[in-house]
């Protein structure tokens, strides 16, 4: 299989992504697969090629080849592209040899795997490049397929993308169910935040959610290190970062699309969050074309 620095080194693929691959065999061969069974002879061979049928950005390719490994350790995986390279249609991204029954019997896992985590790397080039020239990231959220987080992340890394908080762990942000609660107990954005500071790691950050300038400026002024515009106009993300740019930093998210995410970036916030980069991708278009010894 051909390495690239976008491609785990042999040995190195994350237990979360076996263990997935594993479930998803498992889950859709439950019971084996007759149809294979009762047609193909098990000492016939031949080749596969993965085809990509749309224009996008392929990523996820050594995961392709790792379901065939997995079901069948004698098949050879032939990886034609580096994961974050755009291609056309017709072009071939991987080649598969060995058994044809356990090709077969692979197939939709390793294309269900393909489509979803290249459909997300093309839907983050393509907001990626919206905002080419301004110095904004795009950056994911926590909406990913249970199960799927890691790779959806990664896939996001692949179309130029960041990501955001792996885990609920990985940093602290204060939402606005957060701050219902504690509202409700009558506490200050000041003691709130105090009060995060003492039970947290002085490396996490603490980035709240405001929906108002109001908010904003008590969150900046009670010690925020960041601060995520929710659903907040134009107009009112300017004055936010007319004010505050460069001593927090700045999130837009919420109703973030396509169409208005340049006039977004030109805001000058630095970072826009898109929950929909994870949340509803489009699968890219490949298949796999069979070709008997």
């Amino acid at each position: 299989m051909g390495e690239s620095e976008h491609t785990p080194l042999e040995g190195t693929i994350p237990f979360q992504v076996r263990h997935l691959i594993e479930v998803a065999l498992e889950e859709d061969l439950a019971s084996g697969d007759p149809t294979t069974e009762a047609l193909i002879l098990d000492q016939e061979r031949g080749r596969a090629e993965a085809v990509v049928r749309a224009p996008g950005v392929v990523a996820g390719t050594w995961v392709f080849a790792q379901v065939f490994t997995t079901l069948d350790q004698s098949l050879s995986v032939e990886l034609l592209v580096v994961d974050g390279s755009h291609v056309t249609p017709g072009e071939r991204v991987a080649t598969v040899s060995g058994s044809l029954a356990s090709i077969l019997k692979a197939e939709r896992v390793a294309l269900n795997f393909l489509q979803r985590i290249s459909g997300i790397a093309t839907e983050t080039a393509r907001y990626v490049a919206a905002a080419a020239g301004l110095p904004v990231r795009i950056v994911d959220t926590r909406k990913t397929a249970p199960g799927m987080r890691w790779l959806d992340k990664y896939a996001v890394r692949m179309g130029g993308g960041f990501n955001h908080r792996l885990t609920l762990s990985d940093g602290i942000l204060v939402k606005d169910n957060h701050l219902a609660v504690v509202r409700g107990r009558g506490e200050t954005f000041k003691t709130m935040l105090g009060r995060l500071r003492d039970r947290a790691s002085h490396l996490l950050k603490v980035q709240v959610e405001v929906e108002t300038l109001e908010e904003a400026t008590e969150a900046v002024e009670a010690g925020a290190d960041a601060l995520l515009l929710d659903q907040m106009s134009l107009e009112h993300m300017q004055e936010v970062v007319r004010r505050y740019k460069g001593r927090v930093l700045i999130e837009a998210s919420g109703g973030v699309t396509l169409g208005n995410v340049r006039q977004v970036a030109e805001t000058g916030v630095d970072l826009i969050s898109v929950g929909a980069l994870t949340h509803s991708p489009r699968a890219l278009d490949i298949s796999l074309e069979i070709h008997p010894a």
